[in-house]
């Protein structure tokens, strides 16, 4: 293996702004697999080169690569000069040290001054290794496929061909706060927002003393599982039962689950505000609960000076829990636990508040003074892959 070729799709679509997105996306991988001896990529037509000198362990790159969003699909590669000649000698050192009983040749011709069609590719390769390795032509379902790239200065072939996770290069689209509560839909909903390219910082509210650091831990958990995708992220743990109890004393028990909810939103955002994120990002998917009607999601997000973004609002809870497996945090996220979420909650929470009432409850309380008191407690972790 000479060199990993890493094809990208959607970043492709980007017009005078490719270059940027390219930037970002060789960055992220340089940083994926530094730690293994790469220290480079190479932008080349329409791909990626990362040039290995040495062997790496490949099982291992592969794991790290298969985490990187904006790549599409990324090949362990071997290099040639571009003639068929060089071509058919380095494929056959390789062959040879492979058994199987049927393969195919699939070659594309990126580069379309080189004397012959990706067609007259895959039949001239075809039958040199056919003959070399006595073997069969299997068009549908072969045991080996020798990928063949005809580049302008050198021909790339690989064996195998893995899928990349797809999206935008994480950062790209820039910062985002979200509200990680610990439980299965806030770390699916992170993971979705890296994919479209943005930088996730976390915002945590717990109830520890009245309650025990199990979501604390949990959520540090969690973010060092995400940071497979982002690297390095920054977490804030911000103390919320002194809080609600305030709310408790003042505000009548139907709404008291969409003051919190507001109350959680201003805080957020003067932090996104000093990380100089753009928006919120909650894990809320419409009609799961209470808090997450339609008329109740509109007068929480009322009380947040960013954009609230919702990437699973019309997500069902079966189709988050099959990404949370995917993703590998389902198993964490119902580890039991308890949350300021189950902290004087009221049994009969309202589903249907009205802006106007809510304002007139939380006239009883002093807004800005609980934002600051949040703040002051606030711990922030800085946590690495």
């Amino acid at each position: 293996m000479d060199a990993i070729l890493v094809h990208y799709h959607e970043i492709s679509l980007k017009g005078k702004n490719r270059p940027l997105f390219i930037e970002r996306l060789v960055e992220n991988l340089r940083s994926s697999v530094a730690d293994l001896g790469v220290k480079r990529g190479v932008v080349l037509s329409g791909r990626l080169l990362i040039p290995l000198k040495d062997e790496i362990p490949w099982g291992k790159a592969k794991e790290r690569l298969q985490k990187v969003f904006g790549v599409a699909t990324f090949s362990p590669a071997f290099r040639t000069a571009p003639m068929m000649q060089a071509l058919k000698k380095r494929v056959g050192e390789e062959v040879v040290k492979r058994s199987f009983q049927s393969f195919r040749i699939t070659a594309r011709r990126a580069e379309k001054t080189f004397p012959m069609t990706s067609d007259q590719i895959n039949r001239d390769l075809g039958t040199f290794v056919k003959e070399l390795t006595q073997t069969k032509v299997d068009l549908t379902n072969p045991e080996l496929n020798i990928f063949v790239e005809v580049l302008p200065r050198e021909i790339f072939f690989s064996f195998e061909k893995v899928q990349g996770p797809g999206g935008l290069p994480v950062g790209i689209s820039g910062k985002v706060v979200l509200l990680l509560s610990g439980g299965i839909d806030s770390p699916v909903a992170a993971w979705r927002m890296m994919k479209r390219g943005c930088r996730v910082v976390f915002v945590h509210f717990h109830s520890h003393p009245y309650v025990s650091r199990t979501s604390q831990e949990k959520v540090c958990e969690l973010v060092q599982l995400l940071n497979h995708y982002q690297h390095v992220s920054r977490l804030y743990l911000v103390p919320f039962g002194e809080l609600q109890r305030e709310v408790v004393l003042s505000v009548p028990a139907p709404s008291r689950v969409v003051v919190y909810r507001r109350l959680m939103m201003r805080i957020a955002a003067r932090i996104a505000r000093d990380e100089g994120a753009k928006a919120l990002i909650t894990g809320e998917s419409l009609g799961q609960v209470a808090s997450q009607t339609l008329d109740n999601l509109a007068v929480i997000e009322e009380a947040s000076p960013l954009p609230v973004l919702r990437p699973l609002i019309g997500m069902d809870k079966e189709e988050i829990i099959e990404q949370a497996r995917a993703i590998a945090t389902f198993e964490i996220s119902i580890v039991p636990d308890q949350d300021c979420c189950q902290l004087f909650i009221p049994k009969h929470p309202a589903t249907r508040t009205m802006l106007p009432a809510i304002r007139e409850a939380e006239e009883k309380l002093n807004i800005e003074e609980l934002i600051e008191e949040g703040l002051k407690g606030v711990e922030v972790r800085e946590l690495r892959r």
